[in-house]
């Protein structure tokens, strides 16, 4: 759409100080919405300008989310086309460049990479792009066209089975967009390759976010017996059982999910990887498999806790930031003395200090005392926007056990 022929916005008297300082997001309450703005469908292309006409940039509009714009650029004269994104795509590929030497990462972290609504994981030449808002609904096929364009892809499907595009009032489909699936995309990580189920597996098929802490796993690892909770599709359970060179990996691992599938396809590549006679993986509840390992006396020397998100509205606050605290009486008494514990949280709504604080107390209820050694988020691959650090959803945390 020529730029000239995009509605326009105004922002209400007073309300534009916070969107230029660089918030890239404007709340339905602070726009003026008359007879026309109503009648835009979700996900349009707009021009927004301040109460005196000054240019604030263009967006997506949606009015039937609280989050009513989203900024995709500043210039009040951009035109958001595959070029446009073509553009963001490149510059996204080489922000990364540095800190991977292999194409397997987050290729776009919705505002963190000037791509609202969008999220894209590599996996070499396929692409599993996921369209949260109903612009990036609106936009996906110059995105498409755009990632045709810069990585000739052999495959791109299309995850949009999120639950937060309720929120936007849109549908869930997973749809293989381009390409094929066969054979299927695969993921390389510490010298380990896992074959992805892209249509069928947790959220994209993978867990970038926490490649870092399984490369620290990996290093403490070495002659260990590892229990592996929440284990989806082996990545930490196989990382601890390869360890790291001059090292060596763990003596046993025992990974733990309730998902048929991400059970099976672990079980897949530790077989593929000449790992199946350290590594061995049940279908189970964790807290009640927990519960059983405690009952029998078993321990381990590294309790590895990755769990779902327990914290998904905010009325889930409350019993989603306890149940942190029985993840932690639970798993704490399988820690043998002077093991380690590692736990993460990918509750964007639940605040590091409550996590922290629920895992303390956890450790109290367990009757163990432990040290934190180390602590973080995501990797460089999930760039965070500057003026939304809610978006910095990942926690993690370990502790050494006494």
């Amino acid at each position: 759409m020529p730029v000239s022929n995009m509605p326009v916005l105004r922002v209400q008297p007073r309300e534009d100080r916070r969107i230029r300082s660089g918030h890239p997001w404007i709340y339905a309450n602070e726009l003026v919405l008359d007879t026309t703005a109503k009648a835009l469908p979700p996900g349009e292309a707009v021009r927004v300008y301040d109460a005196h006409g000054g240019g604030l940039g263009v967006g997506s509009f949606n009015l039937h989310s609280l989050i009513a714009v989203r900024l995709f650029d500043r210039n009040i004269e951009t035109r958001i086309d595959a070029v446009f994104m073509a553009g963001k795509l490149a510059r996204a590929a080489e922000r990364r460049r540095n800190f991977f030497e292999q194409p397997y990462y987050r290729l776009v972290h919705a505002e963190g990479d000037g791509l609202p609504g969008f999220v894209i994981d590599r996996f070499a030449d396929s692409f599993v792009v996921q369209a949260n808002t109903a612009g990036a609904e609106k936009l996906t096929p110059l995105l498409i066209d755009a990632l045709r364009s810069e990585f000739k892809p052999r495959a791109i499907v299309l995850r949009n089975d999120s639950p937060v595009r309720r929120l936007e009032g849109l549908g869930e489909t997973i749809a293989l967009a381009d390409g094929a699936l066969e054979p299927a995309p695969l993921v390389e990580e510490g010298g380990l390759r896992f074959a992805l189920d892209a249509l069928a597996g947790q959220k994209t098929g993978w867990y970038f976010d926490l490649r870092f802490a399984r490369d620290l796993i990996a290093s403490l690892s070495a002659g260990a017996r590892v229990l592996d909770c929440y284990c989806h599709t082996g990545a930490f359970a196989l990382r601890a059982a390869k360890g790291v060179v001059g090292k060596g990996g763990a003596a046993a691992v025992l990974g733990i999910d309730r998902s048929e599938l991400g059970v099976a396809l672990a079980a897949k590549a530790a077989a593929e990887n000449g790992l199946d006679a350290i590594c061995r993986f049940e279908k189970a509840d964790a807290f009640e498999r927990l519960e059983s390992l405690g009952a029998a006396g078993e321990r381990f020397d590294l309790v590895i806790t990755d769990p779902p998100n327990f914290v998904k509205s905010r009325k889930d606050l409350g019993p989603g930031s306890r149940a942190y605290r029985k993840l932690a009486r639970l798993a704490v008494p399988l820690v043998a003395p002077g093991g380690y514990w590692f736990v993460a949280c990918c509750a964007h709504l639940l605040p590091a200090e409550l996590f922290a604080k629920e895992v303390a107390a956890g450790l109290s209820l367990a009757g163990r005392e432990g040290r934190l050694l180390a602590q973080g988020g995501a990797g460089p691959d999930h760039p965070v926007h500057p003026h939304l650090p809610e978006s910095a959803y990942l926690k993690w945390l370990l502790f050494q056990v006494d």
